[in-house]
C-alpha cells in the first residue's frame, strides 16, 4: 500500500527556488503526503484541513531548507586514479597531449576493464557519499569507461545498485562514445557502428541506460560520428546529452540542438549562434567549473552571451578521476560563480530546478512545490549563500528522499 503519512517540517526559513532571493520563506512549513508535496509556505497560511493530530511534526529549530541539491553530470563510476595526470599538468602538459600519449580516459579504461562490479561498487561509495553529505538527493552517473558491450553494461549496472545501497535517486547514462579504445585506434568507423549496433540496443534492452552521451571534441568524436550515434539512439527513444566545444568550437552546441538534447555540457568555445539554438530547442546548458580549474583552462564558458541568449544553465561537479576529481556539488557551485561570473541564485538554481530539467525530471523535481516529489536538503544555515559561500567547512547537511529522512 502507498504511504499516505502526513508528515510537517515547521519552525525554520525555507528556500523553494523560485521566486526572488531563492523563493526564500522566513517562516516557512512544507507539509507531505507520503512521498509528494502537499503544501509549502508561510507557517501563517497552512491550510487547515491539513492540520492533522496524527501528522509526523518535525521541528526544524531554525534550519534552512531547500530542495535537494541534482548533480546533473558525473562520471563516479571508475577503476584507478590519476593523480599522477595532475602532477604532469602543472608541469606544462595538456590535455590534449595527455591523452594522445595513452593517458586521460584510456588509462581509466583499462583500470575499470580491470575491476569487478564489487571493486567498482567499494571505489564508487566513497565519492557518492561526498555529494550526499553536500546535500544531493539525485545524480546523473555516466559511463564511458569501458568502451566493450560488457564492461560499458557493467559499469551501468554498478550506477543503478549505488541507487540501492544509498538513499538517492540515480539516473544513468550511456557514455560508450566517451573515447576511441586501443583495440580500435585505426578504425573507428567499426568502434561507432559497434556503439550503434550492439552497445546502444544492448542497454536499452536491458533498461540500464536513462539517456546517451557522447564526447564530441578533436580528441574523440566528430560532429558527423555524434549525429550518426544520436539518430540510433532517438530510434531507441532514448534522450541524448553531449558533452560539447570544450576544448575548441566543434559545433557542439548546434548539434545538441538539432536534437532536442536534454543538455550540451562544458561549452567553453561554443558560439553565440550555437547558444542561441540551444535556448530555442530547450537545451540545458551545464556548466563544470570543476574540469575549468583543474584543466587550468583560459577560456571560460561565454555566460554574457548564454544569458543574452535565454540559455537555462545548470552547474554539475562533473566527478571524475582526471580532470575534475571533484566530490563536492556545494564546491562547483561556489567555483561557478567566482570563476565564471554566476549569481548566487542562478548557481543554486543551476543545482536544483535547472539541473533538474537537465535531467528531464524538472515536472517533479528541482524546486519544493504541491505536486512534487519531497526531497528536501536541511541545513545549519540560516540562508542558501551560506551553503555557498563557505569554503572547508560545510554546514551540516540532513537529507529527506521520497519523504523519508534519511
Amino acid at each position: 500500500m502507498q504511504d499516505q503519512t502526513l508528515r510537517v517540517w515547521r519552525g525554520g526559513p525555507v528556500a523553494t527556488g523560485v521566486g526572488r532571493d531563492f523563493g526564500r520563506i522566513a517562516d516557512g512549513v512544507i507539509v507531505a503526503r507520503g512521498e509528494r508535496i502537499v503544501y509549502v509556505g508561510a507557517a501563517a497560511r497552512v491550510p487547515s484541513d491539513l492540520f492533522d493530530t496524527t501528522a509526523e511534526t518535525y521541528d526544524l529549530a531554525g534550519r534552512l531548507v531547500t530542495p535537494g541539491l541534482i548533480d546533473c553530470h558525473t562520471h563516479l563510476v571508475f577503476g584507478g586514479d590519476r593523480a599522477s595526470e595532475w602532477a604532469m599538468r602543472l608541469e606544462g602538459a595538456p590535455y590534449a597531449e595527455i591523452a594522445r600519449a595513452g593517458g586521460g580516459i584510456l588509462s581509466t579504461v583499462t583500470a575499470t576493464r580491470g575491476a569487478s562490479e564489487a571493486e567498482l561498487i567499494a571505489s564508487a561509495l566513497p565519492r557518492l557519499d561526498s555529494l550526499l553529505a553536500d546535500g544531493v538527493t539525485t545524480l546523473e552517473i555516466k559511463s564511458g569507461y569501458g568502451l566493450t558491450l560488457d564492461d560499458e553494461l557493467k559499469m551501468l549496472r554498478v550506477a543503478r545498485q549505488l541507487g540501492t545501497l544509498r538513499p538517492v535517486r540515480i539516473r544513468t547514462t550511456l557514455l560508450a562514445a566517451h573515447a576511441v579504445p586501443p583495440e580500435y585506434r585505426d578504425d573507428r568507423k567499426t568502434y561507432l557502428a559497434y556503439i550503434t549496433d550492439q552497445i546502444l540496443p544492448a542497454a536499452a534492452k536491458a533498461g540500464l541506460a536513462d539517456a546517451v552521451d557522447a564526447f564530441c571534441e578533436t580528441i574523440a568524436f566528430g560532429p558527423e560520428e555524434v549525429a550518426h550515434l544520436f539518430a540510433a539512439a532517438t530510434r531507441l527513444g532514448l534522450r541524448v546529452k553531449l558533452h560539447a566545444d570544450q576544448l575548441s568550437d566543434s559545433g557542439g552546441a548546434a548539434l545538441a540542438a538539432r536534437f532536442g538534447a536534454l543538455s550540451a555540457d562544458h561549452l567553453e568555445f561554443a558560439n553565440p549562434e550555437g547558444l542561441a539554438a540551444m535556448a530555442e530547442a530547450g537545451v540545458v546548458g551545464v556548466l563544470l567549473p570543476g574540469a575549468y580549474y583543474v584543466l587550468r583552462e583560459k577560456t571560460a564558458p561565454p555566460v554574457a552571451a548564454m544569458r543574452q541568449a535565454g540559455l537555462a544553465m545548470a552547474v554539475a561537479s562533473d566527478c571524475n578521476p582526471g580532470t575534475s576529481p571533484l566530490a563536492s556539488l556545494r564546491l562547483a557551485l561556489h567555483l561557478a560563480c567566482t570563476l565564471f561570473g554566476l549569481t548566487p541564485q542562478e548557481a543554486f538554481a543551476g543545482a536544483t530546478t535547472i539541473a533538474a530539467k537537465a535531467l528531464g525530471l524538472d515536472d517533479h523535481l528541482g524546486c519544493l512545490a504541491p505536486g512534487h516529489l519531497c526531497d528536501l536538503a536541511i541545513w545549519e544555515a540560516d540562508h542558501p549563500l551560506h551553503i555557498m559561500s563557505n569554503l572547508g567547512r560545510a554546514p551540516a547537511c540532513r537529507r529527506v528522499v521520497g519523504g523519508l529522512s534519511v
